[in-house]
């Protein structure tokens, strides 16, 4: 197994006065060239958003993007017509295709918002636009690494255009998850959302990530009660 960690405070940082963001990859002004991406998974940013305050209309295009509210509320608006009010435990997808439009709020006046964004490479270009948001119910979590967004139709994953799994686990102390990945050509992107776990002899706590390859079984113990997000995505152009 290959595996590098990056360290919670290693990650980049955009903040003002209503936006902390750490950027796992580069992003924005945060320019790494040793971390513009792992295989198809290009942005992974970890925001905290103060109330009454967020992004504006603004484009992108050819990305999947996935939002999962850890914290708060957020509420989405997109050119296409799409409107979302999104809250902790709630997954949302977003295909942005041959271009869309979407702004992001907290609309609370008095509660943060934390949320995860991630966004990865489609396996084609230019599709049409489209929209998918759903409810998890936190006890499926305990104690697994339970599927919300994948590539397989027909499952209570949010469906995504690539070769990518995600998996959302909620450890209580003590507990040894093992994940099998689907071939050699998968790797897994893991971050540790609070707690602390242990993984391939390394120590991973809140904020921390490890990206893995080689295609072995992989074991997640919780030195303390953890939540944990693995997403399992293609890597074969690395």
């Amino acid at each position: 197994m290959n595996m590098k960690k990056i360290a919670s405070l290693e990650r980049g940082l955009t903040q003002n006065d209503w936006l902390i963001s750490r950027h796992t990859f580069a992003f924005g002004q945060y320019y790494n060239l040793e971390r513009l991406n792992f295989g198809t998974l290009r942005v992974f940013n970890d925001d905290f958003i103060k109330p009454g305050h967020g992004f504006g209309m603004h484009p992108h295009d050819n990305m999947e993007i996935v939002t999962i509210v850890l914290e708060g509320i957020l509420e989405h608006k997109d050119s296409v017509g799409n409107y979302g009010i999104i809250k902790a435990n709630d997954v949302q997808r977003m295909t942005d295709g041959k271009g869309i439009k979407h702004s992001e709020v907290n609309p609370s006046k008095d509660q943060k918002l934390h949320l995860l964004q991630i966004w990865v490479y489609p396996n084609q270009r230019n599709l049409e636009p489209g929209y998918e948001q759903k409810s998890f119910n936190p006890e499926d979590f305990k104690n697994v690494l339970y599927p919300i967004v994948g590539d397989k139709l027909g499952t209570s994953a949010l469906f995504i255009h690539q070769e990518a799994q995600f998996f959302l686990g909620h450890l209580e102390e003590g507990i040894t998850i093992k994940h099998v990945p689907r071939s050699k050509k998968q790797g897994d992107h893991l971050f540790v959302i609070e707690g602390k776990i242990e993984v391939g002899g390394e120590t991973l706590k809140a904020g921390d990530s490890a990206q893995i390859t080689g295609g072995e079984i992989l074991e997640l113990k919780a030195k303390e009660a953890a939540k944990v997000l693995l997403i399992e995505i293609n890597v074969s152009t690395l």
